[in-house]
């Protein structure tokens, strides 16, 4: 077949990029013509709250990635859309994750299907954002009603699409992949001394951007927690800042966690992620909403134990008590599983789950989700 993948990707830093590179990767492998259409123009800088959009990675190999789309001007839609039109791919996988990129997304799906030959598949990451607004309700329709089919990541995020699909569109739903592009996991204290970390402690590890929906104040609250400091566990927080920094850099004062609490909050590249999932025992994500995570998916290429709450899809992907926690988004929850780990030695028995419970997140079951929507429509 002849693919597109439309969304961002290299020279763009961040999950999304990964994922939409990744997956361009396994249609490689299965032998069809893949290109990625991405943004000359992302984000305006003043909507983007991290220090650069762009990565200082060098760019995936064996990947067509063209530059092409400019999120806020009307005429660059149509004219790429015409563009692609021209390509007649028999599909296009629209790459969505917020309703900024509606309009944009919506118009360019529009050109394209009047080749009356290529079908646009919705692969969605979050219909409706962390932090909605009214514009959610105003744009998406402008997405949705060019879309042929839709799949999800998350079971939650069907639900989201049904508010505004009106048409009964066919939907499917398929959990996120691994991530497994990430290298291999190191020896442990080869990874602490490339971080200059002490060998005696025990590490849980936050990843990622730091945002208020993570809950990171949560785990800050759980890890006061007394009981905690028999293990001598410290907590790594590996991400960059996207708002809020004074209010947690404050709380850890408050909370007299400056010695306990091991700050790296700069982006973290692609070629570094392996070290800090090499010197933690628990990856942790005290969500307060969420749809599914990727940071999940990197933990299980690394077989690392994890605790999530229950909120949107990641109570789906982490079985409680079978390969980690999944817990209320309570700080004495988190609290309560951080000591039962520690006190019970859950380490080694939910590592051995996760080499069984990983087989399900292959990226062959994604292209064969995408594949059946095709047939279709």
């Amino acid at each position: 077949m002849k693919i597109l993948i439309i969304g961002t990707s290299y020279p763009y830093r961040g999950g999304l990029a990964t994922f939409n590179e990744r997956l361009a990767q396994q249609y490689i492998k299965e032998g069809h013509q893949v290109e990625i259409i991405t943004f000359t123009l992302q984000y305006p800088s003043f909507l983007f709250p991290g220090k650069t959009q762009f990565t200082n990675d060098p760019p995936p190999q064996e990947i067509k990635i063209k530059r092409k789309i400019n999120s806020i001007n009307p005429i660059n839609w149509v004219t790429v859309g015409k563009k692609l039109r021209k390509k007649e791919a028999d599909l296009a996988i629209f790459c969505y994750w917020m309703s900024f990129m509606a309009p944009c997304f919506g118009t360019i799906a529009r050109q394209i299907r009047k080749n009356r030959k290529t079908k646009c598949i919705a692969l969605v990451h979050n219909m409706i954002p962390h932090e909605p607004s009214l514009l959610d309700k105003i744009l998406s329709p402008c997405f949705v009603k060019q879309m042929h089919a839709f799949i999800a990541l998350s079971e939650s995020v069907i639900d989201d699409i049904n508010q505004f699909d009106k048409n009964n569109k066919p939907k499917t739903f398929s959990p996120h992949p691994i991530y497994d592009h990430y290298g291999e996991k190191l020896d442990r204290e080869f990874a602490l001394s490339q971080l200059n970390l002490d060998k005696d402690c025990r590490y849980l590890l936050f990843f990622g951007f730091i945002r208020p929906y993570k809950g990171l104040d949560l785990l800050l609250d759980a890890f006061a927690d007394e009981r905690l400091r028999q293990y001598n566990t410290k907590l790594i927080v590996a991400g960059e800042f996207y708002e809020g920094e004074l209010f947690y850099r404050q709380k850890i004062k408050e909370l007299e966690l400056e010695n306990l609490v091991i700050l790296h909050t700069d982006f973290i590249p692609n070629d570094k992620v392996n070290v800090y999932f090499s010197v933690c025992d628990i990856i942790t994500q005290p969500y307060k909403t969420a749809t599914q995570s990727g940071v999940t998916q990197i933990a299980f290429h690394f077989n690392k134990s994890m605790l999530v709450t229950k909120v949107g899809g990641l109570a789906e992907i982490v079985p409680h008590g079978v390969i980690g926690y999944a817990v209320a988004p309570e700080s004495s929850e988190i609290a309560a599983s951080l000591v039962d780990f520690y006190e019970n030695n859950r380490q080694e028995i939910f590592e051995k789950n996760i080499i069984k419970e990983k087989n399900k997140y292959a990226w062959n079951i994604l292209t064969a989700k995408i594949q059946s929507l095709y047939e279709l429509i």
